[in-house]
Protein backbone atom coordinates (compact mmCIF):
# COMPACT_ATOMS: atom_id res chain seq x y z
CA UNK A 1 0.00 0.00 0.00
CA UNK A 2 2.91 2.35 0.61
CA UNK A 3 3.85 2.03 -3.07
CA UNK A 4 0.23 2.81 -4.00
CA UNK A 5 0.17 5.84 -1.72
CA UNK A 6 3.36 7.21 -3.26
CA UNK A 7 2.05 6.72 -6.82
CA UNK A 8 -1.28 8.41 -6.07
CA UNK A 9 0.34 11.34 -4.28
CA UNK A 10 2.73 11.83 -7.19
CA UNK A 11 -0.21 11.76 -9.62
CA UNK A 12 -2.05 14.39 -7.58
CA UNK A 13 1.07 16.34 -6.70
CA UNK A 14 -0.32 16.33 -3.18
CA UNK A 15 0.85 14.72 0.07
CA UNK A 16 -1.86 13.39 2.38
CA UNK A 17 -1.75 14.38 6.00
CA UNK A 18 -4.05 11.48 6.91
CA UNK A 19 -2.94 8.38 4.98
CA UNK A 20 -5.92 6.40 6.28
CA UNK A 21 -8.18 8.42 4.02
CA UNK A 22 -6.20 7.32 0.98
CA UNK A 23 -6.26 3.71 2.20
CA UNK A 24 -10.05 3.92 2.56
CA UNK A 25 -10.49 5.52 -0.87
CA UNK A 26 -8.82 2.55 -2.55
CA UNK A 27 -10.78 -0.17 -0.73
CA UNK A 28 -13.92 -1.92 -2.02
CA UNK A 29 -16.53 -3.28 0.46
CA UNK A 30 -15.56 -6.83 -0.59
CA UNK A 31 -12.06 -6.36 0.83
CA UNK A 32 -12.24 -7.80 4.36
CA UNK A 33 -11.32 -5.99 7.53
CA UNK A 34 -11.22 -2.41 6.27
CA UNK A 35 -13.50 0.57 5.82
CA UNK A 36 -14.71 0.84 2.24
CA UNK A 37 -14.68 3.77 -0.17
CA UNK A 38 -18.46 4.29 -0.18
CA UNK A 39 -18.67 7.25 2.22
CA UNK A 40 -15.74 8.98 0.51
CA UNK A 41 -17.41 8.38 -2.85
CA UNK A 42 -20.52 10.11 -1.52
CA UNK A 43 -18.72 13.25 -0.35
CA UNK A 44 -16.36 13.22 -3.35
CA UNK A 45 -19.27 13.23 -5.78
CA UNK A 46 -20.66 16.34 -4.05
CA UNK A 47 -17.27 18.08 -3.90
CA UNK A 48 -16.57 17.49 -7.59
CA UNK A 49 -20.05 18.70 -8.51
CA UNK A 50 -19.78 21.94 -6.55
CA UNK A 51 -16.18 22.66 -7.59
CA UNK A 52 -16.93 22.12 -11.28
CA UNK A 53 -20.12 24.15 -10.97
CA UNK A 54 -18.16 27.07 -9.51
CA UNK A 55 -15.63 26.76 -12.34
CA UNK A 56 -18.08 26.89 -15.25
CA UNK A 57 -20.19 29.55 -13.49
CA UNK A 58 -17.14 31.85 -13.44
CA UNK A 59 -15.82 30.90 -16.89
CA UNK A 60 -19.21 31.53 -18.55
CA UNK A 61 -20.70 34.52 -16.67
CA UNK A 62 -23.59 35.04 -19.12
CA UNK A 63 -24.52 31.43 -19.85
CA UNK A 64 -28.06 30.39 -18.92
CA UNK A 65 -28.66 27.57 -16.39
CA UNK A 66 -29.72 25.04 -19.04
CA UNK A 67 -26.33 25.16 -20.76
CA UNK A 68 -24.48 25.30 -17.45
CA UNK A 69 -26.26 22.09 -16.45
CA UNK A 70 -25.32 20.39 -19.71
CA UNK A 71 -21.68 21.45 -19.30
CA UNK A 72 -21.56 20.11 -15.76
CA UNK A 73 -23.10 16.81 -16.86
CA UNK A 74 -20.62 16.45 -19.74
CA UNK A 75 -17.66 16.93 -17.42
CA UNK A 76 -18.89 14.80 -14.52
CA UNK A 77 -20.70 11.92 -16.23
CA UNK A 78 -19.82 8.37 -15.21
CA UNK A 79 -18.30 7.97 -18.67
CA UNK A 80 -15.96 10.94 -18.30
CA UNK A 81 -14.88 10.06 -14.74
CA UNK A 82 -14.31 6.42 -15.67
CA UNK A 83 -12.06 7.51 -18.54
CA UNK A 84 -10.05 9.71 -16.21
CA UNK A 85 -9.57 6.77 -13.82
CA UNK A 86 -8.60 4.45 -16.69
CA UNK A 87 -6.09 6.84 -18.28
CA UNK A 88 -4.43 7.43 -14.90
CA UNK A 89 -4.18 3.70 -14.02
CA UNK A 90 -6.09 4.12 -10.74
CA UNK A 91 -7.61 0.64 -10.86
CA UNK A 92 -4.26 -1.08 -10.32
CA UNK A 93 -4.25 0.32 -6.76
CA UNK A 94 -7.81 -0.79 -5.99
CA UNK A 95 -8.28 -3.44 -3.26
CA UNK A 96 -11.26 -5.75 -3.92
CA UNK A 97 -12.36 -9.40 -4.17
CA UNK A 98 -14.42 -9.28 -7.37
CA UNK A 99 -12.50 -11.04 -10.12
CA UNK A 100 -15.04 -10.27 -12.85
CA UNK A 101 -14.27 -6.56 -12.53
CA UNK A 102 -10.74 -7.09 -13.82
CA UNK A 103 -11.87 -8.16 -17.29
CA UNK A 104 -14.47 -5.36 -17.55
CA UNK A 105 -11.97 -2.69 -16.59
CA UNK A 106 -9.22 -4.12 -18.80
CA UNK A 107 -11.48 -4.18 -21.87
CA UNK A 108 -12.67 -0.62 -21.27
CA UNK A 109 -9.18 0.70 -20.53
CA UNK A 110 -7.72 -0.85 -23.69
CA UNK A 111 -10.47 0.74 -25.79
CA UNK A 112 -9.95 4.17 -24.22
CA UNK A 113 -6.20 4.12 -24.79
CA UNK A 114 -6.69 3.33 -28.47
CA UNK A 115 -8.86 6.38 -29.08
CA UNK A 116 -7.29 9.26 -30.99
CA UNK A 117 -9.08 12.08 -29.20
CA UNK A 118 -7.99 13.91 -26.08
CA UNK A 119 -11.54 14.83 -25.05
CA UNK A 120 -13.56 12.14 -23.30
CA UNK A 121 -16.51 11.38 -25.55
CA UNK A 122 -18.68 8.31 -25.59
CA UNK A 123 -16.92 5.23 -26.91
CA UNK A 124 -17.81 1.78 -28.14
CA UNK A 125 -17.59 0.06 -24.73
CA UNK A 126 -19.74 0.90 -21.72
CA UNK A 127 -17.75 2.38 -18.86
CA UNK A 128 -17.63 0.25 -15.67
CA UNK A 129 -19.22 2.34 -12.92
CA UNK A 130 -16.60 1.21 -10.43
CA UNK A 131 -14.00 3.37 -12.18
CA UNK A 132 -16.09 6.52 -11.74
CA UNK A 133 -16.76 5.51 -8.11
CA UNK A 134 -13.04 5.10 -7.53
CA UNK A 135 -12.26 8.58 -8.83
CA UNK A 136 -15.04 10.10 -6.70
CA UNK A 137 -13.77 8.34 -3.59
CA UNK A 138 -10.28 9.67 -4.26
CA UNK A 139 -11.77 13.16 -4.63
CA UNK A 140 -13.54 12.67 -1.29
CA UNK A 141 -10.28 11.69 0.38
CA UNK A 142 -8.54 14.83 -0.89
CA UNK A 143 -11.50 17.02 0.12
CA UNK A 144 -11.54 15.66 3.68
CA UNK A 145 -7.77 15.82 4.01
CA UNK A 146 -7.96 19.51 3.07
CA UNK A 147 -10.56 20.02 5.84
CA UNK A 148 -13.38 20.72 3.33
CA UNK A 149 -11.50 23.57 1.64
CA UNK A 150 -13.22 23.56 -1.76
CA UNK A 151 -10.90 26.06 -3.43
CA UNK A 152 -7.78 24.13 -2.43
CA UNK A 153 -9.47 20.89 -3.46
CA UNK A 154 -10.09 22.25 -6.97
CA UNK A 155 -6.46 23.36 -7.27
CA UNK A 156 -5.32 19.82 -6.44
CA UNK A 157 -7.89 17.85 -8.41
CA UNK A 158 -8.65 19.97 -11.48
CA UNK A 159 -5.75 18.74 -13.65
CA UNK A 160 -7.08 15.17 -13.49
CA UNK A 161 -10.27 16.26 -15.26
CA UNK A 162 -8.39 17.94 -18.11
CA UNK A 163 -9.27 18.51 -20.84
CA UNK A 164 -12.46 20.02 -19.44
CA UNK A 165 -15.28 19.95 -22.00
CA UNK A 166 -15.89 23.49 -23.24
CA UNK A 167 -19.09 25.11 -24.46
CA UNK A 168 -17.84 24.95 -28.05
CA UNK A 169 -17.16 21.21 -27.80
CA UNK A 170 -20.52 20.65 -26.14
CA UNK A 171 -22.40 22.49 -28.90
CA UNK A 172 -20.55 20.53 -31.57
CA UNK A 173 -21.53 17.19 -30.01
CA UNK A 174 -24.79 18.27 -28.40
CA UNK A 175 -27.14 15.71 -30.04
CA UNK A 176 -24.83 12.86 -29.05
CA UNK A 177 -24.39 14.15 -25.50
CA UNK A 178 -28.12 14.71 -25.02
CA UNK A 179 -28.98 11.26 -26.38
CA UNK A 180 -26.59 9.51 -24.00
CA UNK A 181 -27.80 11.62 -21.07
CA UNK A 182 -31.45 10.85 -21.88
CA UNK A 183 -30.90 7.10 -22.18
CA UNK A 184 -28.83 7.06 -19.00
CA UNK A 185 -31.72 8.68 -17.11
CA UNK A 186 -34.12 6.04 -18.48
CA UNK A 187 -31.76 3.19 -17.58
CA UNK A 188 -31.27 2.23 -21.22
CA UNK A 189 -28.07 1.11 -22.90
CA UNK A 190 -27.20 2.99 -26.07
CA UNK A 191 -24.70 2.12 -28.76
CA UNK A 192 -23.74 4.23 -31.79
CA UNK A 193 -22.06 1.97 -34.35
CA UNK A 194 -19.90 3.51 -37.07
CA UNK A 195 -18.99 1.74 -40.30
CA UNK A 196 -17.88 2.47 -43.85
CA UNK A 197 -20.18 1.81 -46.81
CA UNK A 198 -18.51 2.46 -50.16
CA UNK A 199 -17.57 6.17 -50.07
CA UNK A 200 -19.76 7.13 -47.10
CA UNK A 201 -19.54 6.82 -43.34
CA UNK A 202 -22.62 5.32 -41.68
CA UNK A 203 -23.70 5.73 -38.06
CA UNK A 204 -26.45 3.55 -36.56
CA UNK A 205 -28.14 4.15 -33.20
CA UNK A 206 -29.25 1.13 -31.15
CA UNK A 207 -31.04 1.32 -27.80
CA UNK A 208 -31.04 -1.80 -25.62
CA UNK A 209 -29.82 -3.75 -28.65
CA UNK A 210 -32.69 -2.62 -30.90
CA UNK A 211 -32.00 -0.59 -34.04
CA UNK A 212 -33.49 2.92 -33.90
CA UNK A 213 -32.14 4.99 -36.79
CA UNK A 214 -29.10 5.43 -39.05
CA UNK A 215 -27.52 8.23 -41.07
CA UNK A 216 -24.80 8.38 -43.73
CA UNK A 217 -22.56 11.08 -45.18
CA UNK A 218 -19.12 11.45 -46.76
CA UNK A 219 -18.00 13.69 -43.88
CA UNK A 220 -16.82 11.51 -41.00
CA UNK A 221 -18.45 13.23 -37.99
CA UNK A 222 -21.76 14.23 -39.60
CA UNK A 223 -23.53 10.82 -39.63
CA UNK A 224 -23.08 10.36 -35.87
CA UNK A 225 -24.50 13.81 -35.12
CA UNK A 226 -27.42 13.40 -37.56
CA UNK A 227 -28.29 9.92 -36.32
CA UNK A 228 -28.25 11.09 -32.71
CA UNK A 229 -30.39 14.11 -33.61
CA UNK A 230 -33.00 11.89 -35.29
CA UNK A 231 -32.94 9.38 -32.42
CA UNK A 232 -33.53 11.99 -29.71
CA UNK A 233 -37.32 12.38 -30.07
CA UNK A 234 -37.75 8.62 -30.51
CA UNK A 235 -35.71 7.78 -27.42
CA UNK A 236 -37.48 10.52 -25.47
CA UNK A 237 -40.84 8.87 -26.07
CA UNK A 238 -39.82 5.32 -25.24
CA UNK A 239 -41.94 3.75 -22.50
CA UNK A 240 -43.64 7.04 -21.76
CA UNK A 241 -47.19 8.29 -21.80
CA UNK A 242 -46.44 11.43 -23.79
CA UNK A 243 -48.89 10.56 -26.52
CA UNK A 244 -51.84 8.23 -26.84
CA UNK A 245 -51.51 5.36 -29.34
CA UNK A 246 -55.01 6.11 -30.66
CA UNK A 247 -54.24 9.76 -31.48
CA UNK A 248 -55.82 10.79 -34.78
CA UNK A 249 -54.32 13.74 -36.59
CA UNK A 250 -57.38 15.95 -36.92
CA UNK A 251 -57.00 19.62 -36.11
CA UNK A 252 -53.24 18.92 -35.68
CA UNK A 253 -52.27 22.40 -34.53
CA UNK A 254 -54.89 22.37 -31.78
CA UNK A 255 -53.90 18.83 -30.73
CA UNK A 256 -50.24 19.80 -30.57
CA UNK A 257 -51.04 22.84 -28.43
CA UNK A 258 -53.12 20.67 -26.12
CA UNK A 259 -50.36 18.06 -25.86
CA UNK A 260 -47.82 20.69 -24.85
CA UNK A 261 -50.15 22.08 -22.20
CA UNK A 262 -50.76 18.58 -20.76
CA UNK A 263 -47.04 17.81 -20.61
CA UNK A 264 -46.21 21.30 -19.28
CA UNK A 265 -43.99 22.05 -22.28
CA UNK A 266 -43.66 25.56 -23.75
CA UNK A 267 -45.99 26.36 -26.66
CA UNK A 268 -44.80 25.08 -30.07
CA UNK A 269 -42.68 27.56 -32.03
CA UNK A 270 -43.54 27.88 -35.75
CA UNK A 271 -41.34 29.37 -38.47
CA UNK A 272 -42.61 30.12 -42.00
CA UNK A 273 -40.46 30.17 -45.15
CA UNK A 274 -41.81 31.66 -48.39
CA UNK A 275 -41.03 29.90 -51.67
CA UNK A 276 -41.45 30.86 -55.33
CA UNK A 277 -42.46 34.09 -57.10
CA UNK A 278 -45.35 36.24 -55.77
CA UNK A 279 -47.90 34.87 -58.25
CA UNK A 280 -47.03 31.25 -57.31
CA UNK A 281 -46.21 31.75 -53.66
CA UNK A 282 -45.90 28.64 -51.49
CA UNK A 283 -45.09 28.23 -47.83
CA UNK A 284 -43.12 25.71 -45.79
CA UNK A 285 -43.42 25.70 -42.02
CA UNK A 286 -41.13 24.20 -39.38
CA UNK A 287 -42.19 23.56 -35.80
CA UNK A 288 -40.10 23.20 -32.68
CA UNK A 289 -41.02 21.91 -29.21
CA UNK A 290 -38.78 22.34 -26.18
CA UNK A 291 -39.23 19.55 -23.64
CA UNK A 292 -37.43 19.25 -20.33
CA UNK A 293 -34.80 16.99 -21.87
CA UNK A 294 -34.49 17.79 -25.57
CA UNK A 295 -35.75 19.85 -28.51
CA UNK A 296 -38.04 18.26 -31.10
CA UNK A 297 -37.99 19.75 -34.60
CA UNK A 298 -39.89 18.86 -37.81
CA UNK A 299 -40.66 20.46 -41.19
CA UNK A 300 -44.04 20.22 -42.92
CA UNK A 301 -45.01 19.96 -46.60
CA UNK A 302 -45.24 22.83 -49.07
CA UNK A 303 -48.65 24.53 -48.98
CA UNK A 304 -50.32 27.45 -50.73
CA UNK A 305 -51.51 29.03 -47.47
CA UNK A 306 -49.73 29.84 -44.22
CA UNK A 307 -52.43 28.23 -42.11
CA UNK A 308 -52.19 24.99 -44.07
CA UNK A 309 -48.39 25.01 -43.78
CA UNK A 310 -48.60 25.30 -39.99
CA UNK A 311 -51.13 22.47 -39.86
CA UNK A 312 -48.83 20.33 -42.00
CA UNK A 313 -45.88 20.92 -39.68
CA UNK A 314 -47.98 20.13 -36.60
CA UNK A 315 -49.27 16.95 -38.27
CA UNK A 316 -45.75 15.76 -39.16
CA UNK A 317 -44.42 16.15 -35.62
CA UNK A 318 -47.52 14.51 -34.12
CA UNK A 319 -47.14 11.55 -36.50
CA UNK A 320 -43.49 11.21 -35.48
CA UNK A 321 -44.49 11.19 -31.81
CA UNK A 322 -47.26 8.70 -32.45
CA UNK A 323 -44.97 6.31 -34.36
CA UNK A 324 -42.31 6.49 -31.66
CA UNK A 325 -44.91 6.01 -28.88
Amino acid sequence: MEVSFFAIERLLNYTFKNKRLLHEALTHPTSDGSSSYQRLEFIGDAALGLALTNHIFLVYPHLDPHWLTLLRAANLSNEKLARVAALNHLYQFFRHNLDYLDDLVREFTDAVRQENTSVAHRGSIKAPKVLADLLESLAGAVYLDLNFDLQSFWVVFRHLLEPIVTLEELEKNLPVSMLYELCEKKGKEIDIVNCKKETEDVASVCVDGAFVVSSSCQQKEIPKLNAADEALPISHMMESDVIDEQLHIQNPKQKLDSLCVNKKWPKPSYSIQELGPPHERKYVCSVQIETRECVLYKVGEEETKVKAAKSSAASVILQALQQSK
